[in-house]
């Protein structure tokens, strides 16, 4: 297989502009409830995915789950992409491969 070089370099430099951001949770200051209202709810949404995101509990957590767990889980983040994002806004925002 041949690699195009400038490609490659041109894709990761790309990749680095697009990295994740976790900005929310470090500027956090609400209460972390879920139930009282709207904005609460997904302020609160918006903290545990982040949290539950972090590499080191994900290497702690995923090995735990059953495989119908995995299964679940995964169908259910699927499901509401799918639902709520067009394909552009899929790859754009959440694969950012666009």
């Amino acid at each position: 297989m041949i690699l195009n070089e400038p490609l490659i370099m041109d894709f990761l430099e790309n990749q680095n502009l697009q990295q994740e951001s976790h900005n929310f949770i470090h500027e956090y200051k609400g209460l972390g409830a879920f139930g009282m209202d709207r904005e609460t709810d997904e302020e609160t949404i918006m903290f545990y995915l982040q949290k539950f995101s972090e590499d080191r509990f994900m290497k702690a957590f995923i090995p735990r789950l059953k495989d119908e767990e995995l299964e679940a889980l995964y169908n259910m983040i699927n499901t509401l992409l799918k639902k709520h994002f067009s394909e552009d806004e899929y790859h754009s925002l959440f694969l950012k491969d666009r």
